[in-house]
């Protein structure tokens, strides 16, 4: 087992704690913060308590790296409010600040891998079409819960959870939403496959 910590992980943890202090000094919205940077709040100790007995691969500890800035540029400013998601809005003359979207397309690339990472190591499935169609299912069932979850909070909260749900008056949010995750999912199996075979195969 390898108890030497690379300098590139701690690297990603120092960028991804220095976000997440900046996103937290003044935010929009308190409670929205708290909920929009809560799953790296839990992602990131649970890495750090397993990282000597159960090392990800580089590639997925930087795609979580990216994933957890996403959330923490979202819990700053809300997802309705990024500045980047108006400058994409303004490019490309779209109704919305489409930020939210990049949020659910990360949602389904990143667990998409992670899925694969863990069905691969843990011989729970071989390379192939199964091990496909079972990890678009997994990030679908991620998508669908965390909708779940944005309900909750809507009924919960009433109005107070408008900041959380992002949705901009669209009807159709959470439905887009889960197909962004689908195809974030999609393009994560057809782009990083290979790589995260080689990366998996010297581990």
């Amino acid at each position: 087992m390898n108890t030497t910590i690379s300098r590139f992980h701690l690297a990603l943890a120092a960028a991804v704690l220095a976000v997440l202090a900046w996103s937290g000094i003044a935010p929009y919205d308190r409670a929205t913060w708290w909920m929009e940077v809560a799953p790296a709040l839990v992602a990131l100790p649970l890495m750090a308590a397993t990282y000597r007995s159960y090392r990800l691969t580089d590639l997925l500890y930087a795609l979580i790296a990216v994933h957890c800035v996403i959330l923490m540029i979202g819990g700053a400013y809300t997802y309705a409010r990024v500045p980047f998601g108006f400058d994409l809005q303004h490019w490309f003359g779209l109704s919305r600040n489409p930020y939210d979207k990049i949020g659910h397309f990360a949602q389904g690339f990143v667990p998409a891998m992670v899925a694969r990472e863990i069905l691969l190591r843990g011989r729970y499935l071989m390379p192939g079409k199964m091990l496909a169609f079972v990890v678009i299912s997994i990030v679908l069932a991620i998508s669908a819960t965390y909708e779940l979850i944005e309900w909750g909070a809507a009924v919960a909260l009433g109005q107070g959870a408008d900041e959380f749900l992002g949705t901009q008056g669209d009807p159709w949010d959470t439905q887009s939403d889960m197909l962004m995750a689908l195809i974030g999912g999609v393009a994560a199996l057809l782009t990083l496959t290979r790589l995260h075979d080689r990366q998996l195969a010297v581990r």
